[in-house]
């Protein structure tokens, strides 16, 4: 069945509220509500857009990647509409939640400060934590493989680490290291390391037994053994749990940053900003950090696929 002239008029409803929730004044449903009724209407356009989208991707349509990615686009551009409608059309105060639009206007307005947090939060702190954390915690599962002295001692110590909340290391760790990024680095490492770890150890030990038998019939070394077979089975598990500490650390650094720091990092932005209640500019730093969080999550799953790409998971998702 031809879903072109339904996705039109979907389309159509969402443009309509679009223009009513960008381009009219503030109180517009305190003036009309019956322009609720449009909210509403959309609401069903985009169940409707996603559901055709659907039906097209299943149906193996020439544009079905883009499809796809609509689906989630779609999604996301009712919530931002919805999130503008609401708090225009009410004139909700801008202390309690500013507008989409709002907060646009904040972030480019401050790209430089915005910047300048950025590469202090993530390019230094995240960045580094991330990298020291997860390869600490990958070489430590391949020695913890090998001996059940370690594996019966940092399973537990994970478990115990795992329960201590972030507000409670960070502070220790800023007496430690200071006031700069490397003690937002140093709660990335903990928050980090045993994610890693305890995946990796789980990848290793997964290797099935018929394949332990093939690779000693070949009469393989260690390193071929855990080149040819461990690591490749581990895989799934590494990339779970770099996707995993990809947003474990960008929130670890963030907080981090509420317990002191220089005079810029998104954590000391987000503190600062709410001070002043100006919340468009918190909102602008929540978003850098989303967008950050997001991208490189997504870097993440991409090479996965790349890496993974004979693994069944990956080659039933496509």
């Amino acid at each position: 069945m031809n879903q072109t002239p339904k996705l039109l008029i979907y389309a159509a409803v969402l443009f309509a509220q679009v223009a009513l929730a960008f381009f009219t004044e503030p109180g517009f449903y305190e003036r009309a509500p019956l322009l609720l009724f449009l909210l509403l209407a959309s609401f069903f356009a985009a169940a409707g857009m996603m559901s055709a989208c659907t039906a097209l991707v299943d149906a193996n349509h020439p544009f079905k990647k883009s499809l796809k990615i609509a689906v989630p686009s779609v999604f996301a551009l009712v919530v931002v509409v919805s999130w503008q409608a609401l708090t225009q059309g009410y004139d909700v105060p801008q202390v309690l939640l500013p507008a989409p639009s709002e907060i646009i206007v904040a972030f480019f307005s401050n790209l430089p400060t915005l910047w300048a947090d950025f590469r202090q939060t993530f390019l230094k702190a995240v960045i580094a934590g991330y990298l020291m954390g997860c390869i600490s915690g990958f070489i430590v599962a391949q020695w913890a493989v090998k001996s059940r002295f370690l594996q019966n001692g940092l399973l537990p110590l994970g478990n115990f680490v795992s329960a201590i909340p972030i507000v409670g290391i960070a502070p220790i760790m800023v007496m430690w290291f200071g006031f700069d990024w490397p003690s937002k680095a140093a709660v990335v490492v903990v928050m980090t390391f045993f994610p890693m770890f305890i995946n990796t150890l789980a990848g290793l030990q997964s290797v099935d037994a018929l394949h332990k038998d093939l690779m000693h019939t070949y009469a393989a070394k260690k390193s071929q053994t855990f080149t040819k077979s461990q690591l490749p089975q581990a895989m799934p598990f590494i990339f779970n749990a770099l996707k995993l500490n990809s947003t474990l650390a960008l929130i670890g650094a963030i907080v981090a940053e509420f317990f002191g720091t220089p005079i810029v990092g998104m954590g000391f932005r987000i503190s600062t900003e709410v001070g002043r209640m100006n919340m468009e500019m918190v909102w602008a730093t929540i978003l850098v950090a989303a967008l950050a969080g997001s991208m490189s999550y997504g870097a993440l799953a991409l090479l996965e696929r790349a890496v993974l790409f004979w693994h069944p998971s990956v080659r039933s998702g496509r």
